[in-house]
């Protein structure tokens, strides 16, 4: 059986490991919302626009160390992303462009990591590294307080959809990028494990000279992985600026890509694994600002602000040791 081929026969543990968590947080939103369903439905809305950037940022993370290139970079490229993005919408005042914009530099610096780590085979770590060190730099010297913006992007008009049961509120009222996110956890799932492009991408995670000997361009795709990646981190960092707050503020990613980092490790490097990962930190997230905003829990800021760091940790605790990323990332490749 050719190692194509054999990447095909793949289980989908992920679904299978989080099935129970995601089971049990239905029933207790199903308990919660009958005792009480305009909380609820807050704290689930909330859930799924906290988790978009962090969904974004590890398929990011994921389309690269898929194909064998680690990416620690996704905290800078969400960074300039957001500030590209804010920037155009300043002075153009198109919303859509404005994504667009960071969507593409996104993408301009998943090429530049493809070129450090790929061509010139730069320690993975460091090129990385460079993207979170560049990216805040820059963004850090040009912006300017003050400028003004055309506003953020609204709910799509969903019509009757939008008065469907918790369901309307919570998921047909949604902003464009966070619905357009949820598209592109199950489109991407499909892709990686049902297409010639996802096969290949995990052949050459795996076993790279395997893969070349079977005529498939390494090079390339770790390449093409990349650049993708990069544009998916750019829309999360779209989604801070023209979705999220309508505004740019210096280092307004505050640790977020390297959060997604521990998602997508938690998700065993799958799109909906990630994606149940990441609704389960924004759910945390969701309902700690809900209690302190009711009043329930009257504690300082700064330790809600610390909480998804000290989530992340124990995440990182409990998976060491428990899930196998792809064999070859971090290993540069060279042609024989």
């Amino acid at each position: 059986m050719s190692l194509l081929n054999r990447m095909k026969y793949v289980h989908f543990k992920p679904i299978r490991t989080i099935s129970g968590l995601i089971l049990l947080a239905v029933g207790l939103i199903t308990l919660f919302y009958i005792l009480n369903p305009l909380v609820t439905v807050a704290i689930a809305a909330s859930a799924i626009r906290y988790s978009t950037p962090l969904v974004l940022g590890a398929l990011c993370g994921l389309l690269g160390e898929r194909s064998g290139v680690m990416n620690i970079g996704i905290e800078g490229q969400m960074l300039f992303a957001a500030f590209a993005g804010f920037l155009v919408n300043v002075y153009t005042g198109n919303l859509i462009f404005s994504v667009f914009s960071g969507v593409f530099f996104g993408a301009l610096f998943g090429l530049f990591l493809a070129f450090m780590a790929v061509t010139l085979c730069i320690d993975q770590i460091i090129a990385g590294s460079v993207i979170n060190i560049l990216a805040l730099g820059v963004t850090g010297y040009f912006f300017k307080p003050g400028l003004s913006t055309a506003g953020k992007l609204a709910s799509l008009p969903f019509g009757l959809l939008n008065k469907i049961p918790f369901v309307g509120p919570v998921l047909f009222s949604s902003p464009p990028i966070t619905f357009l996110t949820i598209l592109i956890v199950f489109i991407s799932h499909y892709m990686l494990f049902n297409t010639r492009w996802g096969l290949r991408s995990k052949a050459v995670g795996e076993h790279p000279k395997a893969a070349a000997s079977l005529g498939i361009n390494v090079f390339l795709t770790r390449y093409v992985n990349l650049t993708l990646g990069g544009a998916l981190a750019g829309l999360a960092g779209a989604f801070l600026t023209l979705e999220a707050v309508g505004t740019f503020e210096r280092g307004m990613t505050n640790g977020r890509g390297f959060v997604a980092l521990a998602v997508m490790i938690f998700g065993k490097w799958t799109p909906l694994g990630s994606w149940g990962s990441a609704l389960l930190f924004g759910l945390a997230i969701a309902c700690q600002t809900q209690l302190q905003f009711e009043g329930i829990l009257n504690i300082p800021h700064q330790f809600i602000s610390m909480f998804p760091y000290v989530l992340t940790v124990a995440v990182l605790a409990v998976c060491i040791g428990r899930v196998k990323p792809p064999a070859a990332i971090g290993i540069p490749y060279t042609k024989e």
